[in-house]
């Protein structure tokens, strides 16, 4: 048989099965309903669905669920009110961490898990799982349209078990409740926390000035004329849980300039011997502004260049700075060692909100 044979028997098979249509050409038929069989599989029935003992474990189980969710916000919000921030726990194998965050993050994990299993578990065993096959509709809302939407939410209450199920319709409503509390709870950070814990700082009255590199107190003969010393108060801890917290309210750097140079009064009154000390905390955002110009006595913020005249009250030259950077008023004891004469007069640091 020849090629061109095979071709015309594989084009008579091809069309045989095929409609004719009115111009003697084969096409495709198309069923009258598309919908007539969507493809859907025989429904079968759950356990639940025809074991009622079956349906009250889904029940207790969803029940416990939610009420797990409940018992976790109430953790969330005792661990937030009641354990210090600065508390340090070893956890296997995290090791050690801030029970805090530790604490806050567990039960919030827990909270929300169990709702969302809660309610995935409840779908799935005792809510009807029938699928129906609808056709799309109009956008338009007509009466009829609107009726059907009324019927199916009556039904869909009804197959939901919302009035038959209390347990778990109760304990699914105290969740609900009581699980955003974990954010309403956080709120309270807006105000007026934290009260006058960012306007006090180690330093008081008498308290040595201690050089960070050598962690030994400073004389007036340490600092020379040009030269910049970072420093802080006495009884700082390195080691210590609440160093880190304390350090970045209490940091100075301590200046000397030529008596001549320095141009604000008070300045110059409250340092000794032409010494200055000022937070080093640039009141931008907090970063060390220690780099020092010697010629023209300004520190710079390296973060974003807020240039700080130590000569004149540390007073905002350039950048995001809102404003100087706090003096410390200082003297010599009479062990000849630099000393404070009290705290800050003001917040060191970045602006915050309540500061007015």
């Amino acid at each position: 048989m020849s090629s061109n044979d095979n071709e015309r028997n594989d084009q008579v098979l091809s069309d045989d099965h095929l409609p004719a249509s009115p111009e003697g050409k084969s096409q495709v038929a198309v069923a009258d309903d598309p919908f007539a069989d969507p493809g859907l599989p025989h429904h079968e029935p759950r356990r639940q669905d025809i074991d009622e003992r079956a349906a009250k474990r889904s029940e207790r189980t969803i029940s416990l669920l939610f009420t797990l969710a409940m018992l976790s916000t109430v953790g969330f919000i005792a661990v937030y009110s009641t354990v210090s921030v600065e508390k340090i726990v070893y956890i296997f194998p995290f090791g050690h961490v801030s029970a805090t965050n530790f604490g806050l993050g567990l039960t919030l994990a827990l909270a929300l898990f169990a709702t969302g299993a809660g309610a995935v578990h409840w779908a799935r065993t005792l809510m009807s799982d029938l699928e129906v096959a609808d056709e799309r509709h109009a956008v338009e809302a007509a009466p009829e349209v609107r009726q059907k939407v009324f019927d199916d939410w009556k039904q869909g209450v009804a197959e939901s078990q919302w009035t038959r199920r209390k347990m778990v319709r109760n304990t699914m409503l105290g969740a609900l409740t009581l699980v955003p509390l974990t954010g309403v709870v956080l709120l309270r950070d807006l105000g007026p926390l934290p009260y006058s814990r960012l306007r006090h700082t180690a330093w008081e009255e008498g308290s040595l000035i201690i050089n960070e590199a050598t962690m030994q107190p400073l004389r007036p003969e340490d600092i020379v004329v040009g030269s910049l010393t970072q420093a802080m108060p006495e009884g700082l801890d390195p080691h210590a849980e609440d160093f880190h917290a304390e350090i970045a309210k209490a940091a100075v750097m301590l200046v000397r300039l030529e008596p001549e140079d320095i141009k604000d009064a008070r300045s110059a009154e409250w340092g000794h011997e032409g010494i200055l000390c000022y937070s080093k905390i640039c009141t931008h955002i907090g970063c060390p502004a220690t780099l020092y110009e010697q010629q023209t006595h300004h520190a710079l913020c390296p973060c974003h260049q807020s240039t700080f005249d130590l000569a004149d009250g540390a007073r905002v030259l350039f950048g995001p700075a809102g404003h100087p950077l706090p003096q410390l008023r200082i003297s010599v004891n009479d062990e000849g060692y630099l000393q404070a004469l009290g705290d800050f007069e003001e917040p060191p640091g970045p602006s915050f909100w309540e500061r007015g």
